[in-house]
C-alpha cells in the first residue's frame, strides 16, 4: 500500500513536464538582492531577509570566530550537554530586545511553536487561533491535548464569540501571527488585548515576520502597538531579519522555567550551532546601531506599493514589506513565476491548496538593501508579463492548479 500511495502522487511531475515547476530552485550564491541561478544573475524578491543582513561582514566574522572557539556544533540538546555560554548571552539579548524577563532559544522557529503551544495548555484548556495563522501554530495546536478553536481572520466578533463560550476558569491561550506571512497584514493586537483582558485569556504573538520589521529598531509587532506588557509570550525566528537559523520564545521567568523542562521540541532536539548564535547576536547589535536599515526597508516598501498601484495590481490588505500580488488563477501564477525567472526575477508563487485557486498570488518580498532600480525593473517586468497572460482580464478563461490533478 505504501509503494502504491507514493507512486500515485504525481502532481509535481505533471507540473514539471509543463515546465512550470516553481519549487526547490537552486541558488548558487549568497542570499542577497541579486543571486546566481544556473550561473545567471537574478533579482531576489522572494527572500525573508528583510534587513538584508545575510551577507553582512559582521555576521560572517562573528560566525567564523564562534566556529574557531566552539567548533561546528554542540552534539546534544540544550537540556543535557548542548548549552553554551553563547546561547545564554543570546537569550539575555533577545529578552532585553523584545522587552521580556527571559528568553529561550530553540533549534528552529517551527520547533518553538511545536514545543510551546503543545506544552502550556492542558487537557481541559483552550488554544484559540486565527484561521490564517502559520502552519507551525496549527501543528503545535494539534500536538496539544487542549481544545483548539479557530476564529475568522482578524474578525474580533468571531474571536469574542469563541472566548465567551470558553470555561472561565481554564487557560485560554490566543496564538496569533503578528504579521501574517502571506497576506502581509497585521493582527489586530489592541483589540485582541482588550478581549483577552475581558475574558481572562493569555496572548502569544508569533512575530517571525514582525521582528526586524515592526516597532522601534525592529522590536516587533507588540512594540509597534505599545502592547509588549499586555502580551504574555513573544515568539521569533532567526531565519528572516536575523539572517541565521533558529528561534526563540520570550516571556516571564516562570514561563521560561516551565518551558525549559516541558517543551519536548527543546528537550529532544540538538541546540543551534554556535556560529548561528553568534551571527544572531551580531544581527541584534546591527539592528540597534543601524536604524537606517529599517528606514530604508520601509522606504522601499512604500515605493514598491506606489508602483504596484500605478500599474493596477491588487495587493490586498498588506501593511508590511510582504506584498501579495493577487493573480487569482493558479495556472497564470505558475506561468508568471516561470516567465519572471526567465527574465531574471525570483518571486514566490502561492497557489492551492495553500489558498483557494481564486486567491492565488505572487508573494513579493522586499529587503532594505534593494535599490529603487531593482524594484522598478522587477515590477515593470511583472506588469508586462501579466498583461501577456491576461492577469488584468477578469473575463479571461481560467485554468487552475486543480485542473492538473
Amino acid at each position: 500500500m505504501l509503494k502504491q500511495k507514493m507512486a500515485s502522487y504525481d502532481l509535481p511531475q505533471k507540473v514539471q513536464e509543463m515546465g512550470l515547476y516553481p519549487y526547490f530552485r537552486t541558488i548558487e550564491s549568497e542570499q542577497d538582492t541579486v543571486v546566481k541561478i544556473k550561473g545567471k544573475d537574478t533579482l531576489m524578491f522572494g527572500s525573508n531577509s528583510y534587513l538584508g543582513l545575510t551577507s553582512h561582514p559582521k555576521l560572517k566574522e562573528a560566525s567564523k570566530k564562534a566556529i574557531d572557539k566552539y567548533g561546528s556544533g554542540c552534539a546534544g540538546s540544550r537540556f543535557l550537554n548542548g548549552t553554551l555560554d553563547i546561547h545564554l548571552e543570546l537569550e539575555e539579548k533577545l529578552a532585553d530586545f523584545v522587552g521580556k524577563e527571559s528568553a529561550l532559544v530553540f533549534s528552529t522557529g517551527y520547533q518553538v511553536n511545536l514545543g510551546v503551544i503543545s506544552s502550556i495548555p492542558g487537557r481541559h484548556d483552550y488554544i484559540i487561533i486565527d484561521e490564517y495563522d502559520h502552519a507551525c501554530i496549527i501543528d503545535g495546536s494539534r500536538l496539544s491535548f487542549a481544545k483548539v478553536l479557530k476564529y475568522k481572520h482578524n474578525d474580533m466578533a468571531s474571536l469574542e464569540k469563541i472566548l465567551s463560550k470558553c470555561e472561565p476558569d481554564k487557560i485560554k491561550l490566543i496564538c496569533v501571527d503578528g504579521v501574517f506571512s502571506m497576506e502581509g497584514d497585521l493582527c489586530k493586537l489592541p483589540q485582541i488585548v482588550k478581549l483577552a483582558e475581558k475574558y481572562a485569556a493569555n496572548i502569544m504573538v508569533d512575530d517571525a515576520h514582525g521582528l526586524g520589521v515592526m516597532g522601534s529598531h525592529g522590536k516587533g509587532t507588540s512594540d509597534h502597538f505599545g502592547m509588549t506588557d499586555s502580551v504574555d509570550l513573544i515568539m521569533g525566528t532567526f531565519s528572516k531579519s536575523l539572517a541565521s537559523i533558529g528561534g526563540f520564545i520570550a516571556a516571564s521567568n516562570d514561563t521560561i522555567n516551565y518551558l525549559k523542562h516541558n517543551a519536548r521540541s527543546l528537550i529532544f532536539s540538538a541546540s543551534i550551532a554556535p556560529a548561528n548564535a553568534a551571527s544572531v547576536i551580531a544581527a541584534i547589535d546591527i539592528m540597534k546601531s543601524e536604524p537606517e536599515r529599517l528606514e530604508k526597508l520601509w522606504d522601499n516598501t512604500k515605493y514598491a506599493m506606489k508602483l504596484f498601484a500605478e500599474y493596477g495590481f491588487d495587493t490586498g490588505h498588506t501593511e508590511t514589506p510582504i506584498i501579495p500580488v493577487m493573480i487569482r488563477d493558479d495556472f497564470k501564477t505558475f506561468n508568471l513565476t516561470k516567465m519572471l525567472l526567465d527574465e531574471g526575477v525570483f518571486v514566490n508563487p502561492v497557489v492551492s491548496p495553500a489558498v483557494p485557486s481564486t486567491s492565488s498570488l505572487i508573494r513579493y518580498s522586499l529587503m532594505a538593501t534593494h535599490t529603487r532600480e531593482q524594484i522598478e525593473s522587477s515590477i515593470e517586468k511583472m506588469h508586462r508579463i501579466s498583461e501577456k497572460l491576461g492577469v488584468f482580464d477578469l473575463e479571461a478563461e481560467k485554468k487552475t492548479y486543480a485542473d492538473l490533478k
